[in-house]
């Protein structure tokens, strides 16, 4: 079985590709932790100079993986690493990878990018999406909340009423409004993504890394990032095991239609 994370390094770029293609990209906690320990490696490794998270397959990502989440939901584990039950549930690694980022990221993004797909795309320091390519966050379709401190980044990023459309009402957005919301730098035909992508990396390898570095520092406050990321966390263990998650987990996974309507 061939890895669900791809680790290359050329020309100063960390290449970080999803490859769990025949499930769409949906990350596992796995995922979490391999991204996330490859993310945090690179800020000591000197020969990195920027970072590229891209994807094999027909999609960026279906987002979390819903059959972890259910057997979350049901009290079991889904391989999480010891520790709070609240610090587990979204593969913290990756998280908190993200924010301790020293290394810009650059993102290739096409087909869908659903949950985690989207708000990772926030700690990216350079987006680059197809114009065909679909961008959502249905959380509370699933009865849960954002996460990766998305609930601070998107607002900041595109405006309230617009973060809240994506989030309350989960609706999707193709890559030409991504780029003119500010999600992305530009939406490209989906064929010349990843090499737009890599180009972009390359050239950032290419410049000066400390001024890089401090740049990208000067733009991001980490402790308020990662104050708002905690919070959610909070928040979403509480709705991951609730009642409302089940019936949302179960719906999805049977391809039904969920019924809030109990609750």
């Amino acid at each position: 079985m061939s890895d669900p994370v791809l680790i290359e390094k050329s020309d100063g770029v960390l290449v970080l590709t999803l490859n769990r293609p025949e499930r769409k990209n949906a990350l596992t906690l796995e995922m979490h932790r391999m991204l996330g320990g490859a993310i945090e490696a690179a800020n000591d490794d000197r020969a990195i100079r920027a970072i590229l998270i891209q994807a094999n397959g027909d999609m960026f990502t279906a987002g979390q993986d819903v059959a972890e989440f259910l057997k979350i939901n049901a009290g079991g584990t889904a391989g999480q690493s010891p520790g709070p039950p609240s610090a587990q549930p979204l593969g913290t690694p990756l998280l908190q990878a993200l924010v301790n980022a020293t290394k810009p990221l650059v993102a290739a993004v096409h087909g869908r990018a659903v949950g985690i797909g989207l708000t990772l795309l926030l700690h990216c320091d350079l987006v680059y999406v197809a114009e065909d390519a679909l961008l959502s966050s249905p959380f509370v379709n699933l009865a849960l909340l954002p996460e990766a401190a998305s609930s601070l980044l998107l607002p900041a990023r595109i405006g309230h009423v617009r973060a809240f459309q994506l989030f309350a009402l989960g609706e999707a957005i193709d890559g030409r409004t991504a780029a003119a919301w500010g999600l992305a730098n530009a939406a490209l035909p989906a064929a010349e993504v990843q090499a737009k992508a890599r180009a972009a990396a390359q050239a950032l390898a290419r410049q000066p890394p400390a001024a890089v570095a401090i740049t990208k520092a000067l733009m991001r406050d980490p402790a308020a990032i990662s104050a708002r990321m905690e919070a959610e966390i909070i928040h979403f263990d509480v709705q991951l095991k609730s009642p409302e998650a089940k019936e949302a987990f179960e719906a999805f996974l049977e391809k039904r239609p969920v019924d809030f309507t109990k609750f």
